[in-house]
């Protein structure tokens, strides 16, 4: 099979998974869009800090799942958000979700590979391209990704980019003491399982997904490639669910290793920009 044949092989098979598991996420307390549809805020406080105030704004979040992130971004005064998925499920729970809360007028989402994103999104550029929170693993071609989110960047604009952070991805999910997988494998890491991470026992069909373990080094450098500048990349030792068991939440609502643990980095973000 050709590179291009194998990569769309790859996208349908993940696509499959996750139109099968929209309606668990939709119905979980992990993603709770009743507290939402009441006006929870999806941002984490690092991303609104970093990212700063979008007021005004054309925002684009790529890889958006159900829209929840990129509706609280309008929710804190851009003036347009663009949600793209390659979901279609998806997407028509976050036009409901839009259309609830009273945003359908500001907010589109558009179903499309996000290789294709160009095509299909309604301008030709913005002024801040958003992603993250598990979106890269799931990418056949990180370079292909960095060129393509890249495009889309306005002169003036930046991309904003919130990670898991890729080092986790040598961890089995049992724990974080032994390192089971090569950080620098090639090859792409195939799952057949039933399940989501909103709830593991959960019956399921279309349980073949492919992911691969694009190193933090290979995702910058792609970015930086692709014609933008790296102003800043944080690396954080909190995350936004309990990956491994050994976690623990503090007050803040993230997750953390216990006190007297070495900590690890746990996500990261990063924010490039296209010169004026």
């Amino acid at each position: 099979m050709s590179e291009a044949g194998h990569d769309a092989a790859w996208i349908a098979a993940n696509r499959a998974m996750w139109d099968e598991r929209v309606p668990l996420h939709a119905a979980s307390a992990l993603y709770d869009q009743e507290g939402f549809r009441a006006g929870r805020d999806e941002i984490r406080d690092f991303e609104a800090a970093e990212v700063g105030d979008v007021t005004g704004k054309r925002l684009l979040h790529l890889q958006c799942h159900m829209g929840q992130d990129t509706l609280s971004w309008a929710r804190r005064g851009a003036a347009s958000v663009v949600g793209l998925d390659f979901s279609e499920p998806a997407i028509v729970v976050a036009r409901g979700l839009a259309a609830d809360i009273g945003l359908a007028d500001r907010a589109a989402f558009v179903v499309s590979d996000v290789y294709e994103a160009p095509a299909a999104v309604p301008d030709e550029d913005y002024d801040i391209v958003y992603t993250g929170i598990g979106a890269l693993y799931w990418l056949p071609d990180i370079e292909r990704w960095a060129e393509t989110a890249a495009s889309l960047v306005a002169p003036g604009g930046f991309l904003y980019l919130a990670e898991f952070h890729p080092f986790l991805n040598v961890f089995g999910w049992e724990s974080v003491t032994e390192a089971k997988e090569d950080y620098f494998r090639s090859e792409p890491l195939v799952t057949d399982e039933p399940g989501s991470y909103v709830e593991i026992e959960a019956e399921t069909i279309d349980n073949l997904s492919y992911a691969r373990i694009h190193t933090l080094g290979d995702i910058v450098s792609a970015i930086c490639a692709a014609g933008l500048r790296l102003e800043f990349l944080h690396e954080h030792g909190v995350t936004v669910f309990q990956q491994f068991p050994e976690l623990v939440r503090g007050d803040d609502g993230y997750f953390r290793l216990p006190k007297g643990r070495p900590q690890l980095p746990l996500m990261y973000s990063l924010k490039a920009s296209r010169p004026v």
